[in-house]
Order: C-alpha cells, then sequence, then structure tokens
C-alpha cells in the first residue's frame, strides 16, 4: 500500500491540477465571477482533499483484503472514480448553494457538472499517477499475469 506521504503528494497534485482546470471554467460556464467560483473551488478541494485521503487509504484497505492487491482492474478504476464522486458530492451540495446563494436544484445541477468532470479527471489523473508513482508489487504482479 501507498505511504502516508505518498498519499499526501497524491491528494495535494489532483487537486491542484483540477483548480487550475476548473476554476476557469467554472467561472465561464456558470457565470460567476471567477473569485466565487475560486472560493467554491477552495473549499470543495480542501475537503475534496481529506475525502481522498480517507476514501483511497479504505478503498485500498478493502482492496486488498478482497483481492489480496491493490493493483486496480479498469472496472475497478472507474468504480472508484464513481464512489468516490458520490460521496464527494453529498458533502459539497450544501455549502454550494449557501455560498453562492442559490436553490439547492441549482447547486446539484452545478455539483453534478462539477462530478462529471472530476469523474473523468480522476479517471485519468490516478492511472497516470499510477504510472508515474507504481508500487514495487505491482511489478512482480504483473509479470507473474
Amino acid at each position: 500500500m501507498r505511504s502516508p506521504l505518498d498519499r499526501l503528494r497524491h491528494a495535494l497534485s489532483f487537486e491542484i491540477i483540477a483548480l487550475l482546470i476548473v476554476v476557469p471554467l467554472g467561472a465561464l460556464i456558470f457565470g460567476f465571477p471567477l473569485h466565487d467560483i475560486g472560493v467554491v473551488g477552495v473549499v470543495g478541494a480542501t475537503i475534496a482533499t481529506l475525502w481522498n485521503m480517507a476514501y483511497n487509504w479504505l478503498f485500498d484497505l478493502v482492496l486488498k483484503r478482497r483481492c489480496g492487491t491493490t493493483l486496480k482492474t479498469p472496472r475497478q478504476r472507474v468504480f472508484h472514480a464513481v464512489l468516490f464522486e458520490a460521496g464527494l458530492l453529498l458533502m459539497l451540495l450544501p455549502f454550494i448553494a449557501w455560498y453562492l446563494g442559490i436553490s439547492l436544484w441549482a447547486a446539484l445541477v452545478m455539483d453534478i457538472s462539477f462530478a462529471g468532470f472530476y469523474l473523468v479527471y480522476a479517471l485519468v489523473f490516478n492511472w497516470l499517477y499510477d504510472w508515474v508513482f507504481p508500487l514495487p508489487e505491482w511489478a512482480q504482479q504483473q509479470a507473474t499475469e
């Protein structure tokens, strides 16, 4: 399994890169000032970073117990990303509605839009992260398959 320092590098790099993409896009698409989407983005990224670290640790723990490895199949990666975004959506919805002064329905539409972006982004980012920073155990497992 990944070390706490590696998990921190993963979570921070994930959120920083995402913010650089999603804040300008969100301001443009939803018509809110860059500052407002920036605040939503930073608060969301902070909550997401904490959720990311806890969620990935728990997911890997369950995966290791059930499958004997933390190496994810493509199907498991999709499940991993969908479940992560569903949990995050539930945590962020009240904040978005309150901060932007919009209805829960409007916040849900916005949050689902962000979640759609992050769903694809999480899948691609995590796959690339595992490729750039593979665990030694994976090389041995892939050699025997």
